[in-house]
């Protein structure tokens, strides 16, 4: 059984990180909620380990709901005096996906070993049992995916 039978590719992907958030989750879903009610649909989110009470958080979106989400995120300065926003734009979204990843050892390995031999940087890197999405340049899009279609085989 193959570890890895599809391959979906999302453009124009940009990614928000917020820096130095308490580690509070009415506060973070007070975040998310503020997100949501500006009518923006996220996706990836990635969340750090606390350190020191706090946490970074970070989300994709689409590049069109930057300004809106810009305008959401901006009452936290007040609630958050060291809030660092950072937003990076240019972004593709790799999903692979395979059933059988949750019986297979390696195939997290395998995907990070083939992106570092292509010199394929990260952004952000989400998984479930059977699905590893990955936030790359838009730059690196075509590279990234015809070497993952050639190391796993899909069309």
């Amino acid at each position: 059984m193959k570890p890895v039978t599809n391959l979906n590719v999302t453009q124009n992907v940009a990614m928000i990180t917020l820096d130095n958030v308490p580690n509070k989750i009415d506060l973070i879903a007070s975040i998310f909620n503020e997100v949501a009610n500006h009518g923006i649909n996220i996706d990836m989110i990635s969340q750090t380990a606390p350190y020191k009470g706090s946490i970074n958080l970070s989300f994709s979106l689409d590049e069109e709901n930057v300004p809106k989400a810009i305008s959401a995120l901006s009452k936290f300065k007040k609630e958050i005096p060291h809030l660092r926003i950072d937003i990076v734009s240019g972004l593709s979204k790799l999903s692979i996906f395979g059933e059988a990843m949750k019986d297979i050892p390696g195939v997290a390995a395998s995907l990070f070993t083939t992106l570092a031999e292509a010199g394929v940087e990260l952004k952000m890197v989400t998984t479930s049992e059977v699905d590893i999405s990955y936030l790359i340049d838009q730059k690196d899009e075509e590279k990234a995916v015809q070497i993952i279609k050639e190391r796993f085989d899909l069309k």
